[in-house]
């Protein structure tokens, strides 16, 4: 059988950098940078292998593409599949995981570096002239810390959280762990409920998955909880902070300072808030895209595709 392969919003992974024509080796192989939600059909009708990171795929446009398969999703997330549909109409859908680990913990350790040292504020104080007006010969006003002795909290010791704990180690960090209640831990890691963990905690870094449970649980209890000098981080989900908990604790000088690769809203309205909080560095959902990283994804749906085709499919999720 040929088969009609469409990938529907390759500009996710493909910056200009990588080579999807790896694709073609299993067929007639069509790549659109986006998809709008009116497009989708029309690009899908007749494909019996469709690849997507974020574009929705749902039980009506199911009913429309008659030739549809198979589902390579271009992510570890799968929110944007009706999975359900997708088994009723007989469609697999595969996933992959781990692929942007090392990525992940190393963006993890810039934003604990930068925030150590003010590297965003000395950096535009060097370029703006500030240095050059300073009647020594450095530039003091914004006092630094050393993150070795330093206790780093991880919420999420997953593949990632366990990832940036070697890392962190390895800078002479202390590292807990946020407790989970019923499981019992074979690992050495200390172990500790939220808030006593955010009293604790010099840093903070979440790294769990979004569910309906988890949504807003970091708000201003939490922040509240925290050292005054303390620095948070979020590289999971943005739904998991409230918003404009994070706002008050950064204007407020509840905690130090925050960084953030994820944000609820992607990409931000232009008049969102926390674009124009104090001590906070934003990244535009970046961590996980090194070239590396996106090379891994690609390679893993070329497999978890040619898979497929052979009758063994791997990663499924439904």
């Amino acid at each position: 059988m040929k088969h009609k392969i469409v990938f529907l919003d390759a500009s996710t992974v493909d910056f200009g950098d990588i080579d999807l024509s790896i694709f073609t080796r299993h067929g007639n192989f069509a790549s659109f940078p986006r998809t709008s939600k009116h497009e989708t059909i029309e690009r899908i009708k007749d494909a019996t292998i469709v690849i997507t990171n974020k574009v929705i795929l749902n039980r009506e446009i199911f009913s429309k593409a008659g030739s549809l398969r198979y589902i390579a999703v271009a992510a570890t997330g799968y929110n944007n599949i009706d999975i359900d549909a997708a088994r009723q109409f007989g469609i697999a859908v595969s996933n992959v995981a781990g692929y942007s680990t090392p990525s992940v913990a190393q963006f993890t350790m810039l934003f604990i570096l930068a925030l150590a040292s003010r590297l965003i504020e000395y950096n535009a104080a060097a370029h703006s002239g500030r240095w050059s007006a300073s009647p020594i010969f450095t530039l003091g006003n914004w006092p630094t810390v050393e993150i070795a002795g330093k206790t780093l909290g991880i919420l999420g010791y997953g593949a990632i959280g366990r990832e940036v704990a070697r890392i962190a180690t390895a800078f002479g960090m202390k590292v807990i762990a946020l407790k989970r209640d019923g499981i019992a831990y074979s690992d050495e890691v200390p172990r500790m409920e939220l808030f006593q963990l955010a009293s604790v905690a010099d840093f903070i870094s979440v790294h769990l998955p979004l569910t309906a449970e988890n949504r807003y649980f970091i708000s201003d209890d939490f922040f509240s909880a925290m050292k005054p000098s303390g620095f948070f981080i979020n590289m999971a989900r943005g739904a998991l902070v409230n918003p404009a908990a994070l706002y008050r604790a950064l204007v407020n000088g509840t905690i130090a300072g925050a960084a953030i690769d994820v944000m609820e809203q992607e990409p931000p309205h232009a008049d969102d808030p926390l674009l124009t909080a104090p001590n906070l560095i934003i990244t535009p959902h970046i961590a996980w895209a090194t070239k590396e990283s996106r090379q891994r994804l690609i390679n893993e749906i070329d497999a978890n595709i040619e898979s497929f085709i052979r009758g063994v499919p791997r990663n499924l999720v439904t």
